[in-house]
């Protein structure tokens, strides 16, 4: 009892932090509420997040806000065409007084990267983020040098230019937690941003130490996950393999290749994130289905029928969620206890 009691006790020591950080960050950014809870729930999760929108949406402000209100060290990254790899992760150099070669780090050895208009640059550099965001480390000249931690790659990308883009590799797109679509903002948040773009910028504190956020991070961990919510997170996730084993026969020829295995692993893990914030101690099938989208449309490959005729990730994610049903994971629960 005594352990279930501290364990509530920093659960919302965790969320009430969040819920304050996420004040500071609204006193620069207006609306985009499901955004900001994704992000969050991205950083609890100690998971990278993907930004798609159309320029001027606050993707880059939104991450440069939650930077500013974070401890720990911070880099910018503006992903441009003539970059290299060792731009991003580092490179050796001569060193005509001494001799000899010398190790310079690049501008990923922070806590937090901001790899801005991530689709603008080639496949190699790219690449060169691969190694760095699932091991947390880079080789450099054979010799391997850790990251701090934490760490966390926060990338935007717009996805209405073709000309000077390239298309992220999906073994990359795998690497991140979450890919969340930013829309519009209504008309009343719209008025707002226009009146607030009249003002003095607004300056933010720093709310969040690294020794906080670890903390939060093991709160999240002892948030408990029902064997029937992870059934039903492998579920979603075979279903955008074998959705005609799920009724859906129409779908098999709109998907290429469905989710990896870091789809259920990455709800289940997020969920519990989503479920700490919404004041819960447990995660159930509601924060499973609800982070769905997030989590597995950028795991889809869709098929060339699907798009030339207009189908995107969300279409055959909201039919997918439509019809596996809550209850999917109950009978498989018993294979999880």
């Amino acid at each position: 009892m005594t352990d279930t009691n501290e364990d509530l006790k920093a659960q919302a020591l965790a969320r009430n932090a969040m819920q304050e950080a996420l004040a500071e960050i609204r006193r620069v950014i207006v609306g985009q509420d499901a955004m900001l809870d994704r992000v969050l729930v991205s950083l609890l999760a100690g998971g990278h997040v993907l930004l798609e929108g159309v320029p001027g949406l606050a993707k880059t402000l939104t991450l440069r806000t939650l930077a500013a209100v974070l401890g720990g060290s911070f880099g910018r990254i503006q992903f441009t065409p003539d970059l290299v790899p060792s731009d991003l992760v580092g490179t050796r150099i001569w060193r005509p007084d001494s001799g000899s070669f010398e190790t310079e780090l690049g501008p990923v050895f922070h806590n937090f990267i901001l790899a801005d208009e991530i689709n603008r640059a080639p496949a190699k550099v790219q690449s060169a983020l691969l190694e760095v965001m699932q091991e947390r480390q880079v080789t450099i000249a054979g010799a391997t040098y850790p990251v701090p931690e934490p760490f966390i790659v926060m990338a935007t990308q717009n996805p209405i230019e073709s000309e000077g883009t390239y298309p992220l590799p999906e073994a990359q797109l795998d690497r991140f937690l979450m890919k969340i679509v930013v829309d519009y903002p209504s008309r009343e948040e719209e008025a707002m941003i226009v009146a607030r773009s009249l003002q003095e910028a607004v300056g933010v504190r720093e709310c969040l130490s690294l020794a906080d956020l670890e903390r939060h991070a093991l709160a999240v961990a002892s948030v408990a996950c029902d064997s029937q919510a992870i059934a039903y997170a492998v579920a979603l996730t075979d279903a955008t393999r074998h959705p005609a084993a799920h009724g859906m026969p129409d779908l098999e020829a709109l998907i290429e290749f469905g989710s990896s295995p870091r789809g259920p692993i990455g709800l289940v893990q997020a969920g519990r994130a989503l479920a700490l914030l919404r004041g819960r101690a447990h995660a159930s099938v509601r924060e499973i289905r609800d982070l769905a989208p997030d989590v597995l449309r950028h795991r889809i490959v869709l098929s060339y029928d699907a798009l030339s005729e207009g189908i995107g990730a969300d279409d055959v994610l909201e039919r997918i969620i439509a019809t596996v049903p809550e209850t999917a994971g109950e009978a498989a629960s018993a294979l999880v206890q």
